[in-house]
């Protein structure tokens, strides 16, 4: 998903849920948050880097995809952007290398999904919102894995989007380039991914690379050929996910303040977003790639206060100000705490299922 969903939707959600200004603030920037704290990020503020919830571009240029370069990649991408939907799925072709790499495609409404929720209890606003980009990007990302995967996220050429026209819509073919600068072009389906790589580990796989941005806009409607599926079509409609993400979220944060509630698979709070309803459909449906301030908006609304722009400096004096035990209790602090504890768990969850992608051989020890 695309920034101003994490952050302003975020916001709004948390409104909806109860919180106050602040809190759906803090929550929103934790959420956002995400998709930027790299270990370069975290190197600037002297942080711990195993609190890294991304690889940026220029990060991933130089990572080798190595078994240990492949384990680090896997354990980010999926424990905060591409949460496996059955760590236990019933595979019944392939090795298992494929039936390991299998598990690991993102989908929604999984039991990593109810650990992910449950474990931001207690644990303060930040992890809230970290557990809420993990939710919403399950809406976006799934279909695709964490972990680099020529055979899980490769698409083809039977690329679709769906697109209006007149009273109704048609199925365009969409064209993919690899130019990183040129810009997205909804109005022809002219989007850029990922060049395609045969090696099966290229990180040219990994994720939804080699289906572009496509997952992350709001307005997408697609369809296509992975390989997974056997080649079988499989459809993907964003604005309905979107929506379903915006009300589970909703949802969710309304347990995580309700003592005693217990987070549940596929629930949403259809009730708190109807009166909102045509709204937010504009905001979904709106093809363009520029940031819609929809989101902003609602949220203001929702408030009644103006919403700062989403900046990574904004807590960034008072983590590095701070002295000692009481960096963890900076806004940044408790972040980095709730991503240890996330990622933690994930990894945990994926080894003690038996897959062996995080299997790694103790390096030998340094001489001398």
């Amino acid at each position: 998903m695309q920034k101003e969903f994490h952050y302003y939707a975020t916001y709004a959600a948390a409104c909806l849920a109860g919180y106050s200004h602040e809190e759906s603030l803090q929550i929103a920037y934790s959420a956002a948050l995400v998709d930027f704290c790299s270990e370069d990020y975290l190197g600037e503020l002297s942080a711990p880097v195993k609190a890294a919830t991304t690889q940026l571009q220029l990060e991933m240029v130089d990572m080798k995809t190595d078994k240990f370069g492949r384990t680090k990649i896997t354990e980010i991408w999926s424990s905060f952007h591409f949460l496996p939907g059955d760590l236990y799925a019933e595979v019944k072709k392939g090795g298992r290398r494929y039936k390991d790499k299998y598990r690991m495609i993102c989908n929604v409404n999984s039991d990593l999904l109810v650990k992910t929720v449950e474990l931001a209890r207690g644990e303060g606003l930040q992890a809230v919102g970290l557990a809420m980009h993990i939710l919403a990007d399950t809406w976006a990302h799934r279909y695709f894995a964490g972990t680099p995967s020529l055979v899980i996220n490769n698409i083809n050429y039977s690329f679709y989007e769906r697109v209006p026209e007149g009273d109704g819509t048609v199925d365009r073919h969409v064209t993919f380039r690899h130019n990183p600068k040129a810009k997205d072009d909804p109005e022809k389906s002219l989007y850029t991914n990922t060049i395609y790589r045969s090696s099966e580990n290229s990180v040219m796989n990994l994720g939804h690379g080699r289906a572009g941005h496509l997952p992350d806009y709001g307005f997408a409607v697609y369809r296509y050929l992975p390989a997974w599926a056997d080649y079988e079509e499989v459809v993907k409609n964003n604005p309905e996910d979107f929506h379903h993400a915006f009300c589970q979220m909703v949802y969710a944060m309304k347990c995580l303040r309700a003592e005693g509630a217990v987070f549940e698979k596929d629930t949403y709070d259809m009730e708190a977003v109807a009166p909102y309803e045509e709204e937010i459909q504009k905001i979904l449906t709106n093809r363009s790639i520029e940031a819609d301030l929809g989101w902003k908006d609602l949220g203001e609304r929702l408030s009644g206060t103006a919403i700062p722009e989403f900046s990574t400096a904004t807590f960034r004096e008072e983590y590095l100000n701070a002295v000692g035990v009481e960096k963890e209790q900076t806004v940044l602090g408790r972040f980095i705490r709730a991503a240890i504890r996330q990622k933690e768990m994930v990894v945990g969850e994926i080894k003690a299922s038996g897959n062996q992608l995080l299997k790694t051989k103790k390096r030998k020890a340094d001489k001398g």
